[in-house]
């Protein structure tokens, strides 16, 4: 496994430490700004600030100057992570405790940190803490705001790679959501149809069955019609043939009667006679008298199969009605049938439009593929051209930091003149210093000379 210090858990080697540090110390020094030109960058921004505010920063007025910076480079502020911090907050102490737990200031303050912190580590800011916020000084802030001026700066002279490489994602992107929106309403227009279709033909199929019940209802009936117009005619055939027996036995009986009418008077001629006639025509009544009481018993029956043939009339004048019915009824059906057959066409006329959208889909689809190699075409191009913007970017660098190194040359090569230049002005004026001595104390001595000769002088006046 390859080492790498950044995931080691193993402190750094103060070799590798300060090699780093002195390189961080280079590219600062080549990202510097001066304190005047980031006061003019930032009231260019639209927020006052001065050289006081630089040199003594306010904790409130470098948060607000950051909370602008990420608004324009991240669009974030403290106002936009106050929903998610308030739902942790109520997630960690609940809904009644997380206001007075957690105040919005200070939950919106940390959650505006982490996007903040992300901006530093981008902008080459490795070292960015919350005490940056809360308690800034004067060599912080002007690192900070340098490195974020110069990013600011690098990502207005890429605007136009920027926006080129944004506008064709969103153009992709818009296209792929389009397609897929039409690609949905394909399928829901599909499934719509598939749905109309398995109602129509379950409705097909109830209508099916319930032709074929009537049609086998109006088989029984017609089966039963026939049968009970069989009987009819057989009732009506009985019927005739026992009204015929019925007037010929009234016939025979009315010339049975004028025959003993006749009979009469020969009979009272001899009681032998009459009792063997009497004893004959007894008989012979009672024969007539059973053989009435039959005709009686028939011509009841035959009343009886009569009102039952009524009754099967009135039965079959009902069969007939029901027929009729159910002639309507499978008229009904046979129109239901068009129907049917006309729903069925455009059933089949749907089913190829459903293939039709089908074919439509299967060419969507493949539209979409190719959309989609294309957005994978687009993407790599985009990425080759990122990652060649990303080496012309080190080229820049590496001009950068060659330009950086020149000029931290430049400025230690002047700081050392300067240096020197101070060592000779010290000495000059330590040297000025001394002659300025020499010069009072010569005229100090100057001074005590000409006192001590205008005193010799008087006392030599005085003596002569």
């Amino acid at each position: 496994m390859a080492f790498n210090p950044r995931m080691s858990i193993l402190p750094p080697q103060p070799q590798q430490s300060r090699q780093r540090k002195k390189e961080e110390e280079a590219a600062y020094a080549n990202m510097r700004l001066p304190d005047r030109e980031i006061v003019g960058c930032i009231n260019e921004l639209g927020i006052p600030f001065t050289l006081a505010d630089l040199q003594k920063p306010n904790p409130i007025q470098v948060q607000m100057i950051f909370e602008w910076f990420g608004e324009l480079l991240m669009n974030k502020t403290r106002q936009t992570v106050d929903p998610a911090m308030r739902a942790a907050a109520e997630d960690v102490c609940g809904p009644e405790l997380g206001e007075a737990m957690m105040p919005s200031d200070t939950r919106n303050l940390l959650g505006f940190y982490v996007s903040l912190r992300r901006l530093m580590l981008d902008c080459g800011v490795n070292d960015f803490s919350f005490n940056d916020l809360y308690k800034p000084t004067h060599d912080r802030l002007v690192r900070m705001l340098s490195y974020v001026i110069n990013f600011v700066r690098f990502r207005e002279s890429q605007t136009s790679v920027i926006d080129e490489h944004c506008n064709k994602a969103e153009q992709t992107k818009a296209r792929i959501e389009q397609l897929y929106v039409e690609n949905q309403n394909m399928e829901a227009q599909l499934e719509e149809m598939r749905h109309n279709r398995r109602a129509m033909e379950v409705l097909v199929q109830e209508k099916t069955v319930r032709n074929e019940e009537l049609k086998k209802r109006l088989l029984e009936l017609r089966r039963s019609q026939e049968k009970v117009a069989a009987r009819l005619e057989e009732a009506k055939t009985k019927k005739g043939e026992l009204a015929a027996e019925l007037e010929e036995k009234t016939a025979t009986k009315i010339a049975l009667k004028q025959e003993s009418a006749k009979l009469r008077p020969y009979v009272l001629q001899s009681p032998s006679a009459l009792q063997a006639s009497l004893a004959e025509l007894s008989n012979t009544l009672n024969n007539d008298k059973a053989h009435i009481d039959a005709l009686d018993r028939r011509s009841r029956a035959l009343q009886t199969s009569t009102d039952s043939f009524s009754v099967v009339a009135s039965d079959v004048a009902s069969c007939i009605k029901l027929l009729e019915e159910i002639a309507i009824e499978l008229a009904k059906e046979e129109e239901e049938n068009v129907k049917n057959a006309r729903q069925r066409d455009a059933l089949t006329e749907r089913g190829h439009n459903v293939r039709e959208v089908e074919r439509t889909e299967a060419l969507l689809k493949r539209q979409l593929a190719k959309w989609v190699d294309r957005t994978a075409q687009l993407r790599t191009q985009s990425e080759e051209k990122a990652q060649k913007a990303m080496e012309k970017m080190e080229e820049l660098r590496a001009v950068h930091r060659k330009l950086t190194e020149e000029r931290s040359e430049k400025s230690k090569d002047i700081e050392r003149r300067r240096v020197r230049i101070e060592q000779t002005e010290k000495k000059m004026l330590d040297l000025k210093e001394n002659i300025e001595n020499e010069v009072h104390a010569a005229h100090d001595e100057y001074l005590k000379m000409e006192a001590h000769i205008k005193l010799y002088i008087t006392e030599m006046e005085q003596a002569i």
